[in-house]
This record gives C-alpha cells, structure tokens and sequence, in this order.
C-alpha cells in the first residue's frame, strides 16, 4: 500500500492502460504484454475492488508519440475529467504519452481531479510538487529518449542509402536473392496470380480515346 492511497481513491476506478508501439511488438514481445496486464493484480494489491478494476486496451499497435490517433488515450481522459479515476496504471509512464503535448495535460488533469498516476517504480500524486516534479521529468525524459531512436535510426538509414545496401520493402509478388537482386517471386502459383491482374486489368480497362 502507498501513503497516498485514500478511501477517496479507493470509492473510483484504477484504470490501466496498455500500449504497445507496433504490431510487431505485439507480436514479438509478449512477455511485454503479460507484465501489463499484470498490473491488474497490483492494482488488487494496493487495495482496489475488483468491481472497480478496468483495463484500457484499445491503444495496442499505436505509437505513444501522439494522441491523436490513440482512441484508448482519449478515452483515460475522459474519465479522468469526468472524476471516475482514482488511479492510472501504466507499467512504465512512457506507454502513456511520448511527447510532453500530451504528458502535462494529463497531469495537470490528473492533479485537478485528484487521480493518482502508478507505474512499476512507485506511486506520485500529480497534484503535489514532489509528484509533478517526478511525473514530469519522467515525462520530459521520454520524449528525450523517442528522439534519440529517431535520430539513431534516421542516420542508420541514410548511412545505407550512401552505400546504395538500403533495402526498401518490395511489392507483391518480387522478392530478392541472396545476393540482394530483385527478382519475381519463386512461386508459381504467385506470378500466376500477378500476370493475371495484370492481364484482367488490360482486358477491362478502357480504351484511350
């Protein structure tokens, strides 16, 4: 239990909120995937009803570098700002937001309404100093580090485009070698397929005036 946990808090929801940047995340990291959704026991843990337990999924797949596409995101403010939350629970404050746009309001809402923020490292209360101080240099942090990736891979990818080795993800139905050359696909039944659009597409298509 956290000092900062009251029956106030305890009357309304712990919500948790889940993210994964990419499909292939979701895919491929799925030990990822199960420390999230453990978090509903933690929430348990720290003294919340199981009535009042809810997870919010719908941001799997999406990019924490902003909300606008993030309809899971959306929603975590809505019941913030509707006092329906007494905690949100992300495994690490970077699945909430990647951009301190998004990050401050959130815990300037999150302060307002009395809703405590939790991740693995603790629990902070958004509305006092010591808490907004912590949240946003956590914040601040994660937006830092978003930028340093892009930057890394950005430069990776020009570095091999200088080389001429940038190898861009080819159209249906072309694949390359070993040695790197673009070739059709080595399925038959594939270059079939092609060749018959293709052939469908001269047949239908209308004829220049």
């Amino acid at each position: 239990m956290s000092d900062l946990i009251t029956t106030q808090h305890l009357c309304r929801k712990a919500v948790i909120y889940i993210r994964q940047s990419t499909p292939h995340q979701m895919v491929n990291n799925q030990e990822s995937l199960r420390l999230q959704y453990a978090l509903h026991q933690r929430a348990g843990d720290l003294g919340w009803d199981e009535n009042n337990i809810e997870v919010i999924d719908a941001d799997l797949g999406q990019s924490g570098a902003a909300a606008a596409h993030r309809a899971g995101f959306k929603d975590l403010l809505g019941r913030v700002t509707l006092g329906e939350v007494g905690i949100v629970l992300s495994y690490e404050v970077t699945r909430l937001a990647r951009n301190c746009s998004d990050w401050y309001p959130l815990l300037d809402l999150c302060g307002y309404r009395q809703c405590l923020i939790g991740d693995r490292d603790g629990i902070y209360d958004p509305g006092s100093a010591n808490g907004r101080l912590l949240l946003g240099l956590k914040g601040t942090i994660s937006e830092v580090e978003l930028h340093t990736l892009r930057g890394r891979l950005t430069a990776g990818l020009l570095s091999k485009a200088e080389r001429g080795e940038l190898a861009l993800l080819l159209p249906a139905g072309l694949e390359r070698d070993a040695n790197g050359v673009v070739m059709k696909d080595s399925n038959q039944e594939v270059q079939d397929r092609i060749a018959l659009i293709f052939s469908a597409f001269w047949e239908l298509a209308p004829s220049e005036k």
